[in-house]
């Protein structure tokens, strides 16, 4: 007897394969993917990733209505430069920002059971799917148009910079005007420095945050190593004079959010770096967190900031502002008024 699915049944029936699907997680101190028991390879997607009901035919024509277009990564447990591409690439806040932005992205298991509804209405496995594309490599990337086609195809994985600059290619339309190689030829995207910026008078390893001078608030900087949006922060905002005035009144720490690092946190816990940036919700570099002086968190910063908005947050805890405003963009409107009271042009992008 055939049953046809309502789309409330389908979204239940989804629901309840999720559940069963879902890896178990160890009870540990640090929780996270890496405690894995059933499946230690397991990788935790970000959570903007689509929840499809994996119709590809459907997920292409909601994309459309909403002006993104699908991007299909096929992903195995346990590969590693799958790893990178969720942590150096989607950790990246601008990158994941573009990505939500154009793409509903949608994780497929290589070798996976789930049901999928290819492009011409078939039902065939995750791992049938993938076979039929001839998917070779995790990670692979496909970057579809409107009508389904693969617009780049990606076998392999690509630097933050390169990847930025293909998610610009295909997000701007430009497969109508040129080679995606053409592309990254003419613009030459330039790649992070791939290292942390600790600078002199800053904290350095092994950090006990619980030993630091109480007199200062502190500020900790949760950044990684393939981090443009890092490196502009260290090489350029950081080192103005205004804003280097305001960061002599903290003490600072640059911590790899991914580090597995021993550490000690303000309120005395010991833990791994990446523990605790997993504890705290850290998604993405770089990430500026404020305690006070007595080890309370009391802000942060966790979007893309120029050099106002970073001398201004720094002021903003600095000055203890936050505890008679707590409207934060309230208090930088407040503080361009003045400066501009004084004579002061504020150009937010400089």
């Amino acid at each position: 007897m055939n049953v046809k699915l309502t789309p409330d049944m389908k979204r239940l029936i989804f629901f309840l394969l999720t559940l069963l699907s879902s890896p178990l997680q160890a009870v540990t101190s640090g929780g996270g993917p890496d405690a894995g028991m059933q499946n230690p390879g397991y990788q935790e997607k970000p959570p903007w990733f689509k929840e499809s009901f994996l119709d590809i035919r459907d997920d292409i024509s909601e994309a459309t209505a909403a002006e993104k277009r699908v991007l299909l990564y096929f992903y195995q447990d346990g590969c590693p430069y799958c790893s990178k591409l969720l942590h150096d690439n989607f950790g990246d806040q601008g990158i994941a920002g573009k990505t939500q932005q154009h793409f509903d992205v949608i994780a497929l298991n290589m070798w996976g059971d789930r049901e999928v509804t290819g492009l011409t209405g078939e039902s065939i496995t995750e791992k049938e799917f993938a076979a039929q594309l001839k998917i070779q490599y995790t990670p692979t990337l496909l970057f579809l148009n409107e009508s389904g086609r693969a617009i780049v195809r990606l076998n392999g994985y690509y630097p933050p910079h390169s990847f930025s600059a293909i998610l610009d290619y295909v997000a701007q339309h430009k497969e109508s005007e040129l080679s995606v190689r053409d592309y990254l030829s003419e613009i030459s995207p330039r790649s992070a420095s791939g290292k942390l910026h600790v600078e002199q008078g800053f904290l350095t390893a092994p950090v006990d945050l619980s030993a630091v001078n109480r007199e200062k608030p502190l500020l900790v900087m949760f950044e990684q190593m393939q981090c443009l949006a890092c490196d502009e922060l260290h090489e350029d905002f950081l080192q103005r004079t205004g804003v280097q005035q305001s960061l002599r009144g903290f003490e600072v720490v640059v911590l790899d959010m991914w580090s597995r690092e021993a550490m000690t946190t303000p309120a005395g816990i010991k833990t791994t770096v990446r523990e605790w940036a997993q504890l705290l919700g850290i998604q993405y570099a770089p990430s500026l967190l404020f305690f006070d002086t007595a080890g309370d968190e009391v802000f942060r910063s966790e979007g893309y900031l120029r050099a106002f908005h970073i001398h201004g947050a720094l002021d903003y805890v600095l000055s203890e502002a936050y505890r008679q405003q707590p409207e934060f963009q309230r208090y930088l409107q407040d503080r361009r008024a003045d400066f501009e009271k004084r004579g002061l042009d504020i150009d937010l992008w400089k």
